[in-house]
């Protein structure tokens, strides 16, 4: 049944779309570096399998089409993923009438369909994109049902013309043979169809450029990758255009699609409204985003709003790929060292609280924080970096643990042990208790219990209305002390809230030493001056005060 070939596919081929999702980012030049290409359709694929995995057993083709459809409208990300989200609309609601099984003939159906959704949705299609590979990909699987071939054999001549295409993508569009990279939207596609077909014929999740055919995929795979060579990006002259808009649109009665994008196109360029009635997603590049959200406001209600300063990534994406090569190219001359028995990996989100981390002995530190959790991957890199038998990760926040033990469990040629710290300040007391001579185990347990005898506390700025934890109201930019998880002092000034924290806490039970962090929004006159204060309401503490550098958070603290 094809509703559950692609239930079972789909998620096979997001997570192939996701796991070369950096490699896809590096690629994009064009039009302009509207964020990261690998990165929004790996989202909107994303929302595609949440969508359909919720679906119950035995829905029909045309439950998974709507699903499909919902999911990638509601995920869509930046302009590759609104194309994105109309192609795979094109396939699913072409595949609601194919035969059970799928023939090559329903195969080329959906994807004619595909290309009419995906070409109608963009008012101006530029060739050598993803819009040309799809229609690429339609025109062979038309050949396909020419010469009655097999779904199979057919299946797999897609994934070769997808390539090929991806291939010649530098040939027609001048700004990427300029940069030497294909089109990342184009690369994704291919990526995300190799993945579908593999699955979909049992292949066991492998490239099929791992296969000897007749159809010569990994000739295929191999032109399109011998192209892909991702070069610096220095010479970027920006765009006429600097902010991506994108946000979900629920429209009123009187809204016409067709009228907002001739309206969008004065303010901008790379103007998509797609969906239907009354749900849309929209997309624009426009340098006066207060202008698009006004006008859109007229006819409904804007939600899931999403600005990107395009130059700004444009620059990053350049300094990145920079780092990126100079690594590359200091590990190929490096000679190899051996491995140390113990090694530690942190996280940190700020430039001080690094130092200090290193300064304990900690090998790797992993750039994090509240809002920019390290993923499993990044965690598994920094152990690897760490060059050593065993390796213990200090991940010093909540949501971060999670990916910490799961990178434990994927570890292969390294022992890693996770010692649960919640902040940063804990991973102070953890590294005081080392003993290098010690075992993982025997370290982490120490550790453990090291954390366990200090106390937290945090401020930070309130950014909605809340309560405190003894019912008090709490109101947007407030100032919040935060001790153990909850909020127990509530102000309006930085100093006094921090001033306050520590009281009560002191009150609760008395410590020896405060180590104190500045956050990157107190400079150094406001906290020389709060360090006075404190000195003086606690003269009988030990005042041990660092820049922290943390965003977020302008003051954290430990008492011991």
């Amino acid at each position: 049944m094809i509703a559950t070939v692609i239930r079972s596919c789909f998620p096979v081929a997001a997570k192939a779309v996701a796991d070369k999702a950096e490699e896809i980012n590096k690629l994009n030049v064009f039009p302009v570096p509207d964020g990261d290409t690998g990165t929004n359709m790996s989202l909107t694929l994303g929302t595609v399998v949440k969508e359909v995995q919720a679906l119950p057993a035995g829905v029909t083709m045309a439950d998974v089409a709507k699903a499909i459809t919902h999911g990638s409208l509601m995920g869509a990300r930046g302009n590759s993923g609104v194309i994105t989200s109309q192609i795979l609309r094109g396939l699913a609601e072409g595949l609601v009438s194919a035969h059970d099984p799928v023939t090559t003939a329903d195969v080329a159906a959906a994807l004619r369909n595909s290309v009419k959704v995906a070409f109608k949705a963009v008012r101006k299609p530029v060739e050598g994109t993803i819009l040309t590979v799809i229609r690429d990909v339609s025109a062979r699987a038309d050949r396909a049902e020419r010469e009655k071939m097999p779904v199979s054999e057919a299946l797999e001549a897609l994934v070769v013309e997808a390539y090929e295409s991806v291939a010649r993508t530098p040939d027609l569009l001048p700004v990427l043979k300029e940069n030497g990279v294909v089109d990342s939207g184009a690369y994704g596609f291919a990526t995300f169809l190799e993945a579908f077909v593999n699955a979909a014929l049992g292949n066991g999740g492998k490239q099929l450029t791992d296969f000897d055919t007749t159809a010569t995929p990994a000739e295929a795979h191999d032109l399109a990758d011998a192209r892909v060579q991702i070069e610096l990006n220095d010479d970027w002259e920006g765009s006429e255009f600097r902010y991506c808009n994108e946000f979900l649109f629920k429209a009123e009665k009187s809204f016409d699609p067709n009228e907002a994008l001739s309206y969008l196109a004065t303010l901008g360029d790379c103007e998509l409204v797609v969906g239907s009635y009354p749900d849309f997603k929209v997309h624009v590049h426009s340098n006066e985003p207060n202008r698009v959200l006004e006008y859109m406001l007229r006819y409904g209600q804007i939600y899931n709003v999403f600005i990107h300063n395009m130059d700004i990534e444009a620059h990053d994406r350049t300094t990145k790929i920079a780092a990126d090569q100079a690594a590359a190219s200091a590990k190929a001359e490096a000679t190899p060292e051996p491995k140390k028995p113990l090694g530690f990996v942190a996280v940190a989100a700020g430039d001080g609280e690094a130092d200090i981390l290193k300064s304990l002995g900690v090998d790797v530190v992993v750039s994090g924080g509240q809002t920019m959790n390290p993923s499993t991957a990044d965690i598994l890199d920094a152990v690897a970096r760490a060059n050593a038998e065993s390796v213990i990760v200090l991940p010093d926040n909540g949501n971060i643990r999670m990916a910490a033990e799961a990178a434990a469990a994927a570890s292969e040629d390294v022992k890693v042990v996770v010692v649960p710290t919640k902040t940063v300040p804990q991973a102070f007391a953890a590294m005081f208790a080392v003993d290098t001579e010690a075992s993982a185990e025997e370290n982490a347990e120490a550790m453990t219990e090291a954390i366990g005898e200090i106390r937290d506390g945090e401020v930070t700025h309130a950014v909605r209305d809340s309560q405190a934890a003894d019912g008090s109201p709490i109101h947007a930019g407030d100032v919040m002390g935060i001790e153990g998880g909850a909020i127990t002092v509530v102000g309006s000034s930085v100093e006094q809230v921090t001033l306050d924290l520590i009281a009560r806490m002191q009150e609760a039970e008395e410590g020896d030493t405060l180590t104190i962090l500045a956050g990157s929004e107190m400079d150094d006159a406001a906290f020389k001056a709060l360090c006075d204060r404190v000195e003086e309401a606690q003269p009988d503490l030990e005042l041990d005060a660092h820049r922290g550098g943390q965003p977020l958070y302008p003051v954290i603290f430990s008492i011991e």
